[in-house]
């Protein structure tokens, strides 16, 4: 149990939301994912299908079940996403006769070529979370380190 209680004497002290931690969490991140519309607009992606976009640049062809491990999504949810962004001439879905059950994923040239006019994203996005440096890098890392944590 994960206790951050302000202790005010009440027994519904641990049902308060400013004494939980996973609000602030789920806050942050809808408001994060809220401002990366504008910039993903100008992509014609949603910010999922803007982080899995993302591992297919950097790490190329994979199956959709190595794809739902770096993104930690499942394929009920992965599955209508890959199939739009198949419908939009960004990836390749394939699955081979020798194995029906896998699907691999690959991108298409237009798939490609959409890495370029992404770049402008990270700049745009500078600053949207306004601490110094310093604590956006601890923050990260408590995060991952969270999340690392959770995984195991």
């Amino acid at each position: 149990m994960i206790d951050i209680t302000q202790d005010t004497g009440s027994p519904y002290d641990c049902i308060r939301l400013e004494n939980q931690l996973c609000f602030p969490l789920y806050a942050c991140s809808k408001e994060v994912i809220r401002l990366y519309r504008k910039p993903l607009k100008e992509l014609n992606l949603t910010y999922t299908q803007y982080i899995v976009m993302m591992v297919l640049w950097e790490f190329g062809e994979m199956t959709e079940g190595q794809l739902g491990e770096k993104v930690h999504l499942d394929s009920g949810t992965l599955a209508p996403l890959l199939k739009r962004l198949e419908k939009q001439g960004l990836i390749y879905r394939i699955r081979p006769a020798s194995n029906e059950r896998k699907l691999y994923l690959s991108l298409t040239e237009e798939g490609e070529a959409l890495r370029e006019k992404a770049l402008e994203v990270p700049s745009l996005m500078q600053g949207c979370i306004d601490l110094p440096k310093e604590e956006l890098l601890q923050l990260k890392y408590l995060l991952d380190k969270a999340l690392s944590r959770m995984e195991e």
